[in-house]
């Protein structure tokens, strides 16, 4: 017998900017549950921005995210002995998901520079469609468009 479906949660937005987004981005970015260390990282990367492009900071963040979010994904799928990667449409939540963690990953993976300013480096290449997030992107649409031929297989 299955288990009754898990419900949705109600999020709660941030505290500076009221953005439901941007307060499962700090989740994401926090480590060891520390809330405060990484809210610290956000505001200040989000700050940054703001110097640098003189436009709304969370506009810059929504447009990043946008950016760096992918269409398609492919995913496993055995049939006949055979493993094929089947490309797939991703669904909202995944999508805000995937983005947000390949952002951090691409800020964490480079050195010399406080979390922030590669945080804010990194949303601000996001946003003008660059760097590494973004490059992560297309790797997985041309990977997808690549193996169109199982879209059949999809279920």
């Amino acid at each position: 017998m299955r288990r009754k479906r898990a419900e949705k949660r109600e999020r709660k937005p941030d505290a500076i900017y009221s953005s439901v987004a941007l307060s499962r981005f700090i989740n994401y970015v926090m480590s060891d549950g520390e809330k405060n260390a990484a809210e610290k990282v956000v505001y200040s990367a989000l700050k940054e921005i703001e110097k640098e492009t003189k436009e709304k900071p969370i506009e810059v963040f929504e447009k990043a995210l946008e950016n760096v979010s992918p269409r398609v994904e492919v995913a496993s799928r055995r049939i006949g002995g055979a493993n094929y990667q089947v490309p797939r449409e991703v669904r909202p939540e995944r999508k805000f998901m995937l983005a947000s963690r390949w952002i951090i990953e691409a800020a964490r993976s480079k050195k010399g520079k406080p979390m922030a300013r590669r945080l804010a480096d990194e949303l601000l290449a996001a946003y003008k469609n660059e760097g590494a997030a973004v490059k992560k992107k297309q790797d997985i649409h041309r990977m997808a468009e690549s193996n169109r031929a199982f879209a059949h297989f999809s279920w």
